[in-house]
């Protein structure tokens, strides 16, 4: 079962390099973020010709999240609870209805930046309240795969060199700090267990040549149960996806992230 997590940047503006993506990959399971439309807009046709059900959280220009999955769908739930006030399209959850279940989340989380606003204040209440859900999540001892864009660079090794990083939002301690918090739970970072050989990058800049020269860093996870854990056997990074393009898109600055569970 192939389980994945794409920052699309714009599903409509990307979808002939998306759909070549996912006709060519064909996860079982791919989370998408950044979707950048409203529910009414996304190209459920699209995907649903590649034989994919879809639950949509949508938002007009930023934002948005999305599931497809082969497998049916159920309990679909959108937004982070928590917070009534948050109108922002970040958190998308379902159980996945295959033969072996598995619960799925797909999360984009805030960029925090810049810091000393209240954009920063703003993602360390959202990593509260997902650690909240996280936990909750454990008590149903199911397979759960918690993925997404998580704007956090985990360690030093995941970003192309430190130094540029130190006065970000993605990089900050406390963020940090709160990642390794979800992993103290009880969640695996399917990374830590199978690091591929060679790129371990998921996003390249558009600015500066950071793509050509190999400047990325690492902030697009899974975060695995102690179920989903077991069953683990292999994580992919699609970076041949950031170098494509199309007569009518560009590549995203991200690049999808896969991983397989028995």
């Amino acid at each position: 079962m192939k389980l994945a997590t794409w920052n699309v940047n714009s599903v409509n503006a990307r979808l002939p390099l998306v759909l070549e993506w996912f006709a060519q990959a064909a996860p079982d399971v791919c989370a998408l973020q950044e979707i950048k439309c409203l529910d009414e807009k996304f190209p459920y046709e699209a995907f649903e010709s590649l034989g994919y059900n879809c639950a949509v959280f949508g938002q007009k220009t930023w934002n948005g999240v999305a599931i497809l999955s082969k497998f049916p769908l159920s309990d679909v739930a959108k937004g982070l609870p928590g917070d009534d006030s948050d109108e922002q399209s970040r958190y998308i959850e379902a159980l996945i209805e295959a033969p072996h279940p598995v619960r799925f989340v797909g999360i984009y989380l805030p960029n925090g930046n810049p810091l000393g606003t209240d954009k920063y204040a703003y993602k360390l209440r959202w990593l509260e309240r997902l650690h909240e859900r996280a936990t909750e999540l454990l008590t149903l001892e199911d397979a759960t795969v918690i993925t997404g864009d998580f704007n956090i660079i985990p360690t030093r090794a995941d970003c192309w060199k430190e130094s540029v990083w130190l006065d970000d939002a993605l990089y900050q301690p406390a963020v940090r700090q709160a990642y390794q918090g979800l992993k103290n739970l009880g969640y695996t970072d399917a990374f830590d267990v199978l690091p591929p050989d060679g790129n371990r990058y998921t996003f390249w800049d558009y600015q500066a040549g950071a793509w050509p020269k190999n400047e990325g860093i690492r902030i697009d996870h899974h975060l695995l149960s102690p179920q989903a854990a077991d069953r683990l056997t292999d994580l992919v990074i699609h970076k041949d996806t950031r170098g494509r393009s199309h007569d009518e898109a560009k590549p995203s600055d991200h690049v999808p992230v896969v991983i397989e569970l028995a």
